[in-house]
């Protein structure tokens, strides 16, 4: 399912050993020149920048070891920014929706920006066994949820509002938490069906003996 929205130009990219989902919680501290203007840029002209798994290559730039992201990534919104030490930025994003990779490019300050086509919102749920096994993955979650309230309210990983009735939020917080392997969670994140996303995560506990 792809999205009828206009391409979007020169999105700053920040490729990290990391996926973000829609809706999802990105901590960052920044320090490297080309990530601090960005950021700066970002919060100038109140425009996202697009989060990507290292297909390869390091997160810190080396010209001999250029940084190649995955295709499928997440825009990001910077919420918050603070100033920890001089030169260093500590900023919290969130993603927004996801995007193909059309091309990209590297700028003169070892900055890569990338022509991208947002991606549609999932398709819904449908069928009862999908139904069943969603109000599972809600129940986990939502112990989850009061598990790490209760031992640190102010460490959880998810921004409120808690959108336990929607298949998508679940799935995609279930994603984040489990100690699924990298690229794993990067196919999961690429998925445009809710209801696949279920199925992954539930058989996953499944087998984890977390249900």
């Amino acid at each position: 399912m792809s999205s009828t929205s206009t391409v979007l130009a020169d999105v700053p990219l920040f490729p990290l050993h990391t996926v973000l989902f829609p809706d999802g919680l990105l901590p960052l501290k920044i320090f490297e020149a080309r990530y601090l203007d960005m950021a700066r840029d970002c919060l100038r002209e109140k425009t996202p920048f697009g989060v990507c798994l290292l297909k390869s290559g390091a997160e810190v730039a080396r010209s001999e070891e250029p940084s190649i992201p995955e295709t499928i990534g997440c825009l990001a919104d910077i919420e918050e920014c603070d100033v920890e030490a001089f030169g260093m930025l500590l900023i919290r994003a969130r993603g927004t929706r996801r995007f193909r990779l059309l091309s990209h490019r590297v700028e003169h300050n070892g900055l890569l920006v990338g022509m991208a086509e947002p991606l549609g919102e999932d398709m819904p749920l449908e069928g009862n066994e999908l139904l069943a096994k969603f109000g599972a993955c809600a129940e986990v979650l939502e112990r989850i949820i009061a598990t790490i309230r209760e031992r640190d309210a102010d460490s959880l990983p998810f921004a409120e509002p808690f959108r336990l009735e929607d298949p998508s939020w679940v799935s995609n917080r279930l994603a984040e938490v489990l100690p699924i392997a990298l690229r794993a969670r990067q196919k999961l994140m690429e998925l445009q069906d809710a209801g696949a996303r279920i199925d992954v995560v539930h058989h996953y506990m499944q087998q984890h003996q977390l249900l």
